[in-house]
């Protein structure tokens, strides 16, 4: 019973931890914006993307650009 228990106390921890990645993937108009007009400029450049955007990390950025633009072409 105490691992029953266990399990579902890791399973809150896990959905309140998605639930958090899924807020931070949340970009504002200004921030959607910023980053397509910084990737028309410069392209594939996280690092200086993010550093356009204050709280951002580049990972942030190019995961938010290849879940939103990217075109499977291949």
């Amino acid at each position: 019973m105490a691992d029953m228990d266990h399990s579902s106390d890791d399973n809150s921890v896990d959905s309140r931890e998605d639930s958090s990645q899924d807020s931070k993937m949340e970009f504002s108009e200004d921030e959607e914006t910023l980053i397509a007009r910084m990737y028309n400029l410069i392209g594939e450049r996280w690092s200086l993307i993010a550093g356009r955007i204050p709280g951002r990390t580049a990972e942030e950025i190019e995961k938010y650009w290849t879940s939103r633009y990217s075109t499977s072409s291949e």
